[in-house]
């Protein structure tokens, strides 16, 4: 493909990928609005986030499997008018009921992660491959601190509804560019898709979420969460069976097996659980009023702008980190994110007295996230086959997810288990929780240095080792990389 053709190529696929990220974080802030704006209640208008969680959650991984066996680009699309129609509806939405469904549609772009991974690794130069997946990881990174810091500004100089009207415009031209220039992808997987594994994999994955996410409300002792939390792990062991006797799984376990895939599974999962729940525990400690004995009474506006150092260390992190992996290697890039995770909440837990100690501390929590995001896409699309990029890459999408709602929500019991007189939690409770997160991430750190050193290009033999599958570049096994 030429150089220019590349260039318009991620040019498409990170603003789709960016807008879908910043949907994640931009409702966030402006939950409160909304739920005002609708009559409805604070129970009820969480299902805005809820919703857009189990959906991306369902789709991402299924999604991304589609893309291998039908074809990357008109999967790309299709979802790109999807999330379109999401944002569109959203914007319209005369009731809570409505945008509730607009999100769930919406989540259906949480696709566009493992479709772009898939497309790059597909059409883009060798050597182009691994700074471009970085670049977009940088894209991704930042998009979720766009919408914490712009949320604020776009509420109170427009209205909540032009969260969604803003990115209609957006993502309809990227799907319109994407069918006119982006081109199929030749390398295709065998087989059909495995309902059963998709239907079973949806199971598993609503079941747990959803008590992690409704906790607060329902009660972590409640029959509903303890109900759930049981079918969920019985869920989980169907579709590990049923992914292991098909003959077209959705998501090959032997493949998930491979030494760096698992290893950088579980970093993503224990780094996901610190990185989601800063997100969302930040900028609420900075909106605490003063009188509670911490807390800076800032608005949505000024708790976002506190969280600017994150995104800007994000982004330039992300960029750096495909110029220092042919020479570091991925690996190092993923100890390096998890630990600096690991250092700025440690920090945070006894330095966060003054508002710049809040936005320098972002800042190092920033470059970890850059660092991160980018390695841990790099060793997954480098250690699996190219059919299989879409529904590995989804699937580690994925487990970041789950970690999020599991460090959201245990952080958010530390928060809210005492309360003071006036209804706030004690600072305790955030210097307990950033502990928490800090041992988290540092858990990270240890899961990534079990990553290999180095990961060879996957060849017929060291497939046949794991039980995976051969693909048809295995068979042209390139030398080794550095990982």
């Amino acid at each position: 493909m030429p150089r220019s053709s590349t260039r318009l190529t991620f040019a498409v696929l990170a603003t789709g990928a960016g807008v879908f990220s910043m949907l994640q974080s931009l409702i966030a802030p402006a939950l409160p609005t909304v739920q005002h704006a609708l009559h409805t209640s604070q129970s009820t208008a969480t299902w805005v986030m809820t919703a857009y969680l189990l959906s991306a959650s369902i789709f991402t991984p299924i999604l991304g499997r589609v893309g291998d066996l039908i074809g990357k680009k008109r999967t790309l699309v299709a979802v790109l008018v999807a999330l379109t129609l999401g944002c569109l509806l959203a914007a319209l939405a005369p009731t809570i009921g409505v945008l509730i469904v607009a999100r769930v549609i919406q989540g259906i772009g949480g696709a566009l992660f493992p479709l772009s991974f898939g497309i790059i690794r597909d059409e883009f130069a060798a050597e182009e491959v691994s700074p471009s997946i970085s670049n977009l990881s940088a894209v991704i990174a930042a998009g979720g601190g766009v919408g914490v810091v712009a949320a604020g500004p776009i509420v109170s100089a427009l209205d909540y509804r032009w969260l969604f009207w803003l990115p209609v415009g957006i993502v309809a031209a990227t799907a319109l560019i994407a069918l006119r220039f982006i081109p199929e992808s030749p390398t295709r997987a065998s087989g059909r898709v495995n309902w059963l594994g998709a239907v079973l994999l949806s199971g598993w994955l609503i079941t747990l979420l959803l008590p992690l996410s409704q906790a607060a409300v329902w009660g972590w002792g409640s029959a509903r969460v303890i109900t759930l939390f049981v079918a969920a792990a019985l869920l989980f062991v169907l579709w590990l069976l049923a992914e292991a006797r098909s003959a077209n799984p959705l998501i090959d376990m032997r493949v998930m097996r491979l030494p760096a895939v698992w290893t950088t599974n579980a970093a993503a999962l224990l780094f996901g659980a610190g990185m989601y729940a800063i997100w969302s525990f930040l900028p609420a400690f900075a909106q605490t009023p003063s009188t509670a004995g911490y807390g800076f009474g800032a608005s949505v506006t000024g708790a976002g702008l506190l969280m600017l150092p994150m995104l800007l260390a994000m982004f330039g992190a992300g960029v750096l980190s495909g110029r220092l992996e042919p020479r570091l290697g991925a690996k190092r890039l993923l100890v390096a994110g998890a630990a600096l995770g690991a250092v700025a909440c440690g920090f945070l837990t006894l330095w966060h007295d003054q508002q710049w100690q809040i936005a320098f501390v972002a800042g190092i929590f920033g470059l970890g996230i850059g660092l991160a995001f980018a390695s841990m896409a790099n060793l997954i699309v480098g250690s699996v086959p190219a059919e299989q990029t879409g529904a590995a890459t989804g699937m580690n999408a994925n487990i970041r997810t789950i970690g999020g709602s599991i460090g959201a929500s245990v952080t958010s019991v530390l928060v809210t288990s005492r309360l003071q007189p006036s209804g706030l939690p004690y600072q305790s409770g955030y210097t307990h929780g950033y502990a928490l997160l800090a041992v988290l991430c540092l858990a990270a750190t240890l899961a990534a240095l079990l990553v290999p050193a180095r990961r060879a290009r996957l060849t017929a033999g060291s497939l046949r080792a794991v039980g995976a599958p051969e693909s048809a570049e295995s068979r042209h096994a390139a030398p080794s990389a550095r990982g």
